[in-house]
């Protein structure tokens, strides 16, 4: 079931430095919601933050609430590993495991999770592909190399791999920028299917990308060079593109700046 992610007042550092200050924000479920805003400013600190990605990184830290539904992901005691199963990502460059075939890899997350039934693996791949848009490409090659797909390809299979293990949240960091297209075309028809399954939220520098596949966008600026990352509004997105309340929203949105 799709869950609702609650923020409050969180911050995020590598080491010293304060990449992003006190972001609170609400992300329904069952809907799309786009980060924007220029590079540098924080979105892709601000996603890893919500399946505690961002922490693998050496000296990175976090402050403040992510909570799922009623559930503190930073509370005492929580297992990383299980809140990045409930919170699945696919991230900017397709990342299928090179010496995996393509059932492999969309199976690798199910093993992990002690999953060995052959009759079951077989039904959740199939599943999962189909949810990808995928099947019908790849079911008479399921046990050659995921890397021999085109990228388009790789990059719906990183999808089916992530929903495979059946996460409440789907992250998406860029999943287009290395795509031609009529790739990028597919994972967008995709994520609105998806939407109907799954709390999802992706990171765009393409406007024109937001405004087609999300519900509400958030946009993202820092003050200056060295300042850490903000929220400076979040709202519907036909809002947020023909009226929003901040000016820099509309002069990044615009192309004044940024």
């Amino acid at each position: 079931m799709a869950k609702r992610i609650e923020v409050s007042g969180l911050n995020a550092y590598y080491g010293r430095v304060r990449a992003i200050e006190d972001i609170s924000m609400t992300i329904e479920p069952r809907s799309v919601t786009a980060f924007i805003g220029p590079s540098g400013c924080g979105k892709s600190t601000f996603l890893r933050t919500l399946n505690r990605m961002h922490e693998v990184i050496p000296g990175a830290r976090v402050e403040g609430k992510v909570l799922l539904d009623d559930e503190d992901l930073y509370g005492p005691g929580v297992d990383p590993v299980a809140v990045r199963r409930v919170v699945g990502m696919v991230f900017q460059r397709p990342n299928p495991f090179p010496t995996m075939s393509i059932y492999d890899n969309v199976a690798a997350g199910l093993k992990l999770n002690g999953v060995r039934r052959k009759s079951l693996l077989d039904e959740i791949v199939e599943r999962s592909l189909r949810g990808a848009n995928l099947w019908d490409e790849v079911k008479d090659r399921l046990h050659r190399p995921g890397a021999g797909l085109s990228g388009g390809q790789q990059q719906r299979l990183c999808i089916a791999r992530a929903i495979a293990v059946e996460p409440q949240v789907l992250l998406m960091d860029e999943p287009c920028s290395a795509l031609d297209p009529i790739s990028t075309l597919a994972i967008e028809d995709l994520i609105a299917e998806l939407k109907s399954r799954y709390t999802i939220v992706i990171v765009t520098h393409n406007m024109q990308q937001a405004a087609r596949v999300s519900d509400r966008t958030a946009f993202f600026n820092i003050a200056g060079t060295g300042e850490p990352g903000r929220l400076i509004e979040i709202d519907d997105t036909g809002k947020i593109f023909t009226n929003p309340s901040q000016k820099a929203t509309e002069d990044y949105i615009t192309g004044r700046f940024g």
